[in-house]
Formats: structure tokens, sequence, C-alpha cells
């Protein structure tokens, strides 16, 4: 297997690691972003974004590519090329089904997956009427009933989404207020069915979602409600699978531990992005990714102002 040398590998194609990856390269080092599918990240899964600097209201996928034809005028950037393993032996092996690269250090940008229900009926109507990505699926349910789970930002748009693409909305969320901002909150107000205080304990159907079985946490009473499609908006999960391989400490939730300039505790390893927890949003796991190249540059590099110690 052919090996090629880079002095800094970011492991990611979202904001934080297109960003650590211009970073990166602007500053002089040998870069290279690898990303085990689409560049993007679940940036483009959002139907829209309203809250990043200077874009208005626009969608993932454009933001995104805005990113990424940004990111490829520095950095070199392999899309569909999933890293299956990373050893420290003095430097870092990094392995893909293709090749394997070395490098002096790398960046763990990693990001998170949709975490699932684990009920009944999920597994068994996955991609037959459940699904996690409302701006993937949620035109095939255009004049159809479909229920969103969840409470927080993503479920909101999620929802408002699937209401403007012509479905009658149903949130399903187990608190007793809705945990997304104020001005979603604002947009949902008599345009959907709202249960709160209720959980999905089974989705049923046949061939396809028939409906779901909520459950009142308040008096235990249970209900079945019709619907097309059940779409899942829980929250993520953080992807440390390489993390812990190269032994980096991560925090009591499972996420990446790092210090204020994104370092981990392992010599050579920075992480950045939703991998790390904290606020989960773009200019964050942007902001991570350039402050990890950077410290990535000052570690791997003597940069022309660092006071020499005598």
């Amino acid at each position: 297997m052919s090996q090629t040398e880079y002095e800094l590998i970011v492991i990611g194609g979202g904001a934080a690691g297109l960003t650590a990856g211009v970073y990166g390269a602007r500053s002089g080092l040998k870069t290279l972003v690898l990303e085990r599918g689409p560049a993007g990240g679940l940036i483009s899964e959002a139907p829209w974004i309203e809250n990043y600097l200077g874009m208005g209201t626009v969608k993932g996928t454009e933001l995104i590519e805005k990113f990424k034809k940004h990111a490829e005028r520095y950095v070199e950037i392999r899309e569909f090329e999933p890293v299956s393993d990373i050893e420290k032996n003095g430097k870092f092996v990094v392995k893909t089904s293709n090749r394997e690269y070395e490098s002096s250090g790398v960046i763990l940008a990693t990001g998170t997956s949709r975490k699932k229900l684990r009920v009944k009926g999920e597994t068994e109507f996955s991609g037959r009427g459940v699904s996690y990505c409302a701006v993937c699926d949620g035109y095939f349910f255009k004049g159809k009933k479909v229920v969103v789970v969840g409470g927080g930002n993503t479920a909101a748009i999620d929802a408002l989404f699937l209401k403007n693409v012509g479905c009658e909305v149903t949130m399903v969320h187990r608190r007793d207020i809705l945990r997304a901002e104020e001005a979603y909150k604002k947009q949902l107000e008599g345009r959907i069915n709202l249960y709160l205080n209720s959980t999905i304990e089974e989705i049923v159907g046949d061939e396809v979602v028939k409906g779901v079985r909520i459950r009142n946490t308040k008096d235990g009473t249970e209900k079945l409600l019709e619907t097309d499609g059940v779409f899942i908006c829980i929250g993520e999960v953080p992807n440390i699978e390489l993390a812990r391989k190269l032994g980096v400490s991560l925090d009591g939730e499972g996420y990446i531990k790092t210090d204020k300039n994104q370092r981990t505790n392992v010599g050579g390893v920075y992480a950045a992005g939703d991998v790390t927890g904290g606020v989960k949003q773009i200019i964050v796991a942007c902001a991570e990714g350039a402050t990890a190249a950077l410290s990535a540059f000052e570690d791997l590099r003597t940069p022309y102002w660092a006071k020499k110690v005598r």
C-alpha cells in the first residue's frame, strides 16, 4: 500500500474540517482533508440556515458548497475516503481503503451522527417511513401526515420545512417545553400539532409506516397516532472511534476534551467542531477549526514571532 506524507491531516470535511484545512494550508503546512462521504457533514441536511453572518437565509447544501469551493483553492480534499485506522509511531499513520498517509499532526473534525430512538419499528421501517433527514426525504411526504420527534432547533427547523413542503406536521417532545430558539417557536405556533411530555414507544405499520404509539410521561396514558412518516431529530452522538484508538481523553458525555487552543491530551492531536461538544453551531465549528490549525502550525513549526528561550 502506497504511503504519502503530509505535515497535517484533517479528518472530517464539515465546517470545522474545511476551515482547518484552509488555515493549515495557508500557514504553509502541507495539509490534507479526508472525508468519509461528501463534504459537509450534517450541514448538508439542514433545510436552511439563518444565523450564519453575511449569508442571510441559505440552504445547507448551498452553504457547504461555498465552503468547499473556497477550501479547494488552498487545500487538497479527498471525499468518500473514510479513515479505517490510525496509529502513532513517532508520526501518525492514517489508513484508508485506498492508501496510507503519514503526518506530523492530526486534527479530528469527525463530527457527530444522528441519535436513534431505539424503539420497536425504528429499524424495521428505516427508509420506509422512518427518516433522520427532512431535506433528504421530506418531498416524498408532500400532502401526507408526518411526525417530527424532538424539541430542539433541528426538530423545529425540520418541522417548519416539512410544513412548507405541504405536510401535516405533528411534533412529539418528551419535555414540557420545546428547547428550540424563540424565533423558531413563534414560527411553529398555530401551524403544527404538538404533543409535549410525550415519548414514542413504538413505530407501527405493514410495508410502510402507518402510525406511532405515544405515551404521556405525566399520566402514563398511551395513544396511537396515524402517520405516514417519522422524522427523528433527537440530537447527535460524537464520532470518536479514531479518538479512542489514539487514547484521546473524552468527557462524561463522550465528546473529545480539548484546551482553549483545541489541543487534546495526546501530542500532535487536535480536535474541532461538534465532536468536541459544547455549542454546536457552524460559526463555532469554523472558529475551532481555525484555532486547531493555528495551534498545529505553532507546534509543528517555529513561527517567526516566537521568542527563543535561552
